[in-house]
C-alpha cells in the first residue's frame, strides 16, 4: 500500500507548551512540515472552515469546550481526515472507546519520541496505531456491546449533525438549536431526520439517550462515577 500523505497537521490542545513540543516532535520524527494549532474544538473547526483540512488532526480529548468523545466525533465529521488522539489518559477503557468512535490512532502524552515515530509510520501505511500494552476487554456484557454499536453509528454523523445531536442531549429545542447555529429551523429538522436514520432510532428522545449513553456523557464512566478529565 502506498504511503498516506501526511505533510500538514492540526494540533488541538489547550496547553501551549505541549502544542509547541508536539509541533517540534512531529516535524523531526514524522516529517510534518506545516503545523497549525488550536486551543479549543470550536477554534479548530473554524480553522478548518477557514483554511481547509490538514492531512492529519492530532486531538486531545480533554478540551475546555467538549465532553467525552464529542470532540473526536465532531472533528472527524468536519475534517474527514485521520484523527489521532494524544491524551494523558491511557486506560484501556478510554483507548477502546476512542478507537470504537473512529480514531485513527491513540498515543499517550507521556510517550517517547520514538513512539510518535512508530505511530505515524503506522498511520502512513493506512493502519491504526494502538499504544503498547493495550489490552481490549475479552468479554463484553450486553451494555458494552450496545455502547460499541452506538459509537459506530454516531461516528457516521457529519460534524454539523454531531453538533446538533450534542445540543439535543442538552435538552435544546429545534428553535434554540437553529438560533445557536445560525441556521433555519427547517434545516435543523432535516438534519434530525438524517441523524435518526443513521442512528437507527425513531425519535429525538431515543437519539438523545443513545448519544448520551454512547459518547457524549457516559462513555468514560467507571464504577458509576463520572471519570472527569484532569
Amino acid at each position: 500500500m502506498a504511503d498516506r500523505q501526511m505533510r500538514s497537521a492540526l494540533v488541538v490542545d489547550d496547553h501551549p507548551l505541549f502544542c509547541d513540543a508536539l509541533a517540534i516532535t512531529l516535524g523531526s520524527v514524522a516529517g510534518i512540515s506545516r503545523i497549525r494549532t488550536a486551543a479549543t474544538l470550536e477554534e479548530a473547526l473554524e480553522e478548518i472552515r477557514r483554511s481547509g483540512a490538514p492531512d492529519v488532526v492530532v486531538l486531545d480529548l480533554n478540551l475546555p469546550d467538549v465532553r467525552g468523545l464529542d470532540g473526536l466525533i465532531r472533528m472527524q465529521g468536519a475534517a474527514r481526515v485521520p484523527v489521532v488522539v494524544v491524551s494523558s489518559m491511557a486506560e484501556d477503557r478510554v483507548v477502546a472507546a476512542a478507537m470504537k468512535a473512529g480514531a485513527a490512532g491513540y498515543i499517550p502524552k507521556h510517550s517517547q519520541r520514538e513512539v510518535f515515530r512508530t505511530a505515524f509510520e503506522t498511520l502512513r501505511r493506512g493502519e491504526t496505531y494502538l499504544p503498547e500494552g493495550f489490552l481490549p476487554a475479552e468479554e463484553e456484557d450486553e451494555d458494552e456491546i450496545s455502547r460499541d454499536e452506538a459509537l459506530a453509528r454516531i461516528a457516521m454523523l457529519t460534524g454539523q449533525q454531531a453538533r446538533i445531536l450534542g445540543l439535543i442531549t442538552e435538552g435544546k429545542l429545534n428553535k434554540q438549536i437553529a438560533y445557536e447555529l445560525s441556521i433555519a429551523e427547517t434545516t435543523v429538522k432535516a438534519h434530525m431526520t438524517a441523524i435518526m436514520r443513521k442512528l437507527g432510532v425513531q425519535s429525538r428522545t431515543q437519539a438523545a439517550l443513545l448519544a448520551s449513553r454512547a459518547s457524549f456523557s457516559n462513555v468514560l464512566q467507571q464504577d458509576g462515577q463520572d471519570a472527569r478529565f484532569p
